[in-house]
């Protein structure tokens, strides 16, 4: 049997891309089953105008959605410790050689 090499910092955004579409799935379900809920459990009154009470749903969504929104953000923005790490790891190196840092990026 083959050893399979990898580079183990794409290892590692692989595995935190992963982890971020499974939240994803989990915050769009969760979410849709909360709303669904809150829809056929709100009394809703016809005719008596807006109604200022905030639906209960909205603040699972609205804290979940900024949690997942920085996961997001460190596994496809490259704003994580490890991948900042990583950057300034590679800038360094790049510096000893004479090697532009950024044409990893381009």
């Amino acid at each position: 049997m083959e050893t399979l090499q990898r580079d183990p910092y794409l290892w590692q955004k692989a595995k935190a891309r992963a982890r971020f579409q499974s939240h994803l799935l989990s915050f769009l379900l969760v979410n849709a089953l909360l709303w669904v809920i809150w829809a056929f459990t709100f009394p809703h009154h016809h005719g008596r105008g807006f109604h200022s009470e905030i639906p209960w749903p909205l603040w699972v969504t609205f804290f979940w959605g900024l949690g997942l929104i920085r996961r997001g953000m460190a596994a496809y923005g490259g704003f994580s410790r490890e991948q900042r790490t990583q950057r300034e790891y590679e800038r360094l190196v790049s510096q000893q050689s004479g090697v532009d840092p950024l044409d990893k990026y381009r």
